[in-house]
């Protein structure tokens, strides 16, 4: 895609503009709750019987989570981009999503299909991804991208 023009940026902003002002319905939430748990652990051997213990999540979480899934920004392979970036660490993450461009919103979404497709074997994930602020992190850069190259000159 060519960014050193115009076109190509609205191109970018036509097909991603929809996707994120979604999930920027979750920003003033994904900021509140930064640091906490959203998981609880529900273990039915305090209760009666002996089966095992699954993960219980709160109700917007798992509203987030679908919206995420229904976006362009899924990728199941988002670890090439993590090699290439050399993304590692959460401290990586947030580090490329601070100095992120709009060329870049690709990126910001290959983070949070990490987040989103790991959360569906690894229980946790979907938690740790709002407790780290990297979704909050993520989702304000991509609106305050968005609104930057659309706003009238």
């Amino acid at each position: 895609m060519d960014l050193k023009n115009k076109a190509g940026i609205m191109a970018i902003i036509d097909e991603y503009s929809s996707d994120v002002l979604e999930l920027g319905r979750y920003l003033g939430w994904l900021e509140s709750k930064r640091g906490e748990n959203l998981m609880d652990v529900y273990d039915p051997s305090k209760g009666e019987g002996g089966t095992i213990k699954f993960p219980v999540y709160d109700g917007t979480l798992m509203n987030f989570v679908r919206a995420v899934e229904k976006t362009k920004f899924i990728n199941r392979n988002y670890q090439y981009t993590f090699n290439k970036y050399r993304i590692r660490t959460v401290a990586d993450e947030l580090s490329f999503i601070e100095k992120a461009e709009i060329k870049d919103i690709k990126v910001m979404g290959d983070i949070l299909s990490k987040y989103i497709i790991k959360g569906r074997t690894k229980g946790s994930m979907w938690s740790e991804g709002v407790s780290n602020g990297v979704y909050y992190a993520a989702i304000s850069k991509m609106k305050e991208l968005i609104e930057f190259w659309t706003k009238p000159f």
